[in-house]
Order: C-alpha cells, then structure tokens, then sequence
C-alpha cells in the first residue's frame, strides 16, 4: 500500500510538472520574465515552507548548499526565462521540449564520468533525442544545419537559455545525490531561485506590474503550486514509489508537457513538432533502456 501511494505521488508530480512550462509562460505575458517568474517561484517557496517545513542551513553539507545550489537555481531561472522571453506561445512550447533533452544528457554524462554503464544503445538514443529537436527547429523540411540556425536566430536568447537550462539540471541529477548526502534543500534552493530573480529584476531598473484579474492572479496561483506540490510529491515518490515505473513514465515527458502546453496556451501546433517531440521520448527511452539493461 505505501509503495502504491508513493508510486502514485511520483505520477501525479510529472502530471504538475508537465504544465508548469505553459503556466509560467501564461503568467509571464501579463507580468514579464522576469518578474512573473520572481512572483512564481517566491510564492511556491511559501507554499513549500509550508509543506516541508524549515530545515536549519547547518544541517545540510556545504558543498550541496554551493554547488548544488548554484545548479538549481542557475536551471530554474534558465528555463523559466527562456519561456518567459519566447517571442510567442509556439516558440515558448518549442523552448519547453529542448529542455527536455536534460534525462538523456543525465545518462550520458553518468556514463562518462563512469558511474553508470550502458550498452551501445546509449549513442542512437541520445541522437535520436538530439534529432527531434532539430527536426522541430527545422520545422520539418529536413536536417539542413542552414535552415535550422536560420529558425533559431529568430530567438537566440530563448533557445540558448533553454539549452543550457538542460545541460545544468544534467549537471545537477548527476552531482546533487553526492553532494547531498541524505539531505534535500529543495526549500532553500527556491529561495535561492526566487531571490536571483529578483535581484536581476532590480538591476534592469523596471517599475514592479500591477497583477489584476481573476485569470491572471489564478496563473500564478497555479504555476506556484504545480511545482511546489510537484517538488514535495516526488521527493514522497523517490522514498516510497516503485522507481523502474515512475523512470519509464517520466521519459514520455516531452510529449505530456507539449500536449498540456497546445492546451492551456490554446496554440495548434503543426506535425512536424509532434513528430520531433516523439523523436525526443524515443531517444529518451532508448537511454533509459541501455542503462537499465545493464544495471
């Protein structure tokens, strides 16, 4: 029964995590980037205070606290601005399927720094995932590296951003068990996350924006708490849950969050993504696969 409802906790959390990307940018067109997302991530860190309780920093290692917290927050504010500074919904749900690339660059830098075996299907994995994003940046007319970085120069800042977001989150699934040794600072690390953003609102000088509206104040109510509810559900789901299921089901990601995003941001979105965006599952898959078979 405990492994049930833990197994059910870690479903629902990459239920909530799916429609975050959309609520953030939802909020953020009314807010702005940078303080929407500074709004967002401050009253999730509320809400996960309130869920989680406080934990005195002494307690934690300190290499967790510095370097993990550097790669938490320096993720979160990544991908939140990415989807903040897209120039529309369409670009803001392609934004959201590159950060997806983040599970296979996990297994492949756990595979290089030799903490993780993996049979040959590890390379066809991570170039089919690497391909999806390339089909979808080339908006289906093919692999041609020209017209690819034509489609990406159209928003070099989102698209970069989210990038990097992806690589630092891999980063972070590959240091932060280590690092924490027992120990989970999910509450100060969205504080971290919630103060950065407002200390680079402050410095671009802008006047903070009125939130009005029962839509508007009901985005940011959401998007706080899909990802404090989302965050405090897994942690359950890594204790309690049956892992091998939640690992499989959280490969098909990309395709949950691509399919709440054309929902909630009403935005039809053309073949050509859906068939990158199960390209990327596919890879993603496929990595999983080639580490689990040889574990």
């Amino acid at each position: 029964m405990t492994q049930t409802r833990g197994t059910l906790l870690g479903l629902a959390a990459i239920l909530l995590w799916s429609t975050a990307p959309s609520l953030l940018r939802l909020f953020s067109e009314s807010a702005g980037a940078v303080a929407g997302a500074a709004m967002i991530y401050t009253l999730a860190s509320l809400m996960l205070l309130v869920l989680r309780g406080w934990t005195p920093l002494r307690l934690y290692p300190r290499r967790y606290l510095l370097i993990g917290g550097a790669l938490f927050a320096g993720y979160e504010v990544a991908l939140a601005l990415a989807l903040g500074f897209a120039q529309d919904r369409t670009q803001a749900i392609e934004v959201g399927l590159l950060n997806y690339l983040w599970p296979c660059l996990t297994v492949a830098l756990m595979v290089l720094n030799g903490r993780q075996r993996a049979k040959l299907w590890l390379a066809p994995g991570l170039l089919f995932s690497l391909l999806g994003v390339a089909w979808i940046l080339g908006g289906g007319e093919g692999w041609s590296p020209a017209h690819i970085a034509a489609n990406a120069a159209h928003n070099p800042l989102s698209y970069g951003l989210a990038l990097a977001g992806a690589l630092l989150w891999a980063v972070y699934c590959t240091a932060a068990k280590p690092l924490a040794q027992g120990t989970d600072a999910i509450v100060p690390f969205f504080m971290l996350t919630s103060v950065v953003l407002w200390l680079k609102f402050a410095a671009s000088g802008a006047a903070l924006p009125a939130v009005g509206g029962v839509g508007t104040v009901a985005a940011l109510l959401c998007a706080a708490a899909v990802m404090a509810l989302g965050y405090a559900s897994w942690n359950r789901a890594l204790a309690h849950g049956n892992l091998a299921l939640l690992a499989a089901v959280s490969y098909a990601a990309p395709v949950l969050s691509s399919a709440f995003s054309a929902a909630i941001l009403r935005t039809a979105l053309p073949a050509s993504f859906w068939q990158g965006a199960a390209m990327v599952t596919a890879g993603s898959l496929c990595c999983w696969w080639a580490t689990r078979r040889t574990a």
